[in-house]
């Protein structure tokens, strides 16, 4: 969000934005879509002179922030802005808009995935490096899978050092009795209840076909 792409988003007529939708197609409140690519030549933005290939567009999108959070300096009249290019032709705004922050979360899961360790190779070595990375991504998938099927509210959408702090790394102990095997979670755990409810989630789950 540099000085030259402030100003022409600033300088947008208010009947250029059109609704932002979701990813299902439902409209997303507070939120609208404008492109952009005509105005940033005459504010000094030169895309092709700069790297970009030829008919790239680019498109910004407006947002009231929810109620709480931190404005930052790029944050005007109360709205938050996020630019993104795209050589795609033809396509709503609306509809490119979304599809571009349906991506997003593919990034997510490799931020995520960085944290649970392919973003450090423990060895000079590949066939060391190679055995640690499919480690790493099951571990991904694992989380992934366990956030998505098991998990809900706020431990559903936690990063992975959130994740370990309150659930995977907590104290416990496995004892049998009763023909049954119990996990003894310190009842005074904050997190005792959502572990508790992960494992009920599990159990429900019907089993794999075969």
């Amino acid at each position: 969000m540099t000085d030259p792409v402030q100003a022409a988003i600033l300088a947008l007529p208010e009947h250029a934005w059109t609704p932002a939708v979701r990813v299902d197609g439902k409209l997303r409140e507070g939120g609208d879509v404008a492109e952009l690519t005509g105005l940033l030549p005459a504010h000094g933005v030169d895309l092709v002179a700069n790297g970009w290939p030829p008919r790239i567009r680019v498109i910004v999108r407006r947002e009231r922030p929810h109620p709480g959070a931190q404005l930052t300096f790029s944050d005007v009249h109360g709205y938050r802005f996020q630019t993104f290019a795209t050589n795609t032709a033809v396509g709503q705004l609306s509809a490119l808009e979304a599809r571009h922050r349906a991506h997003a979360r593919v990034e997510d899961r490799i931020r995520c995935g960085k944290d649970t360790g392919f973003g450090r190779f423990p060895s000079r070595h590949f066939s060391i490096n190679a055995v640690w990375l499919e480690l790493a991504l099951t571990a991904v998938d694992l989380l992934a899978w366990t956030q998505t099927m098991l998990l809900d509210g706020h431990l559903a959408t936690a990063e992975p050092k959130t994740l370990r702090h309150r659930l995977l790394h907590v104290a416990a102990r496995i004892t049998r009795g009763q023909r049954r095997t119990w996990i003894r979670v310190q009842a005074t755990w904050p997190w005792a209840g959502d572990l508790a409810a992960a494992f009920s989630r599990l159990r429900r789950l019907p089993p794999a076909p075969g």
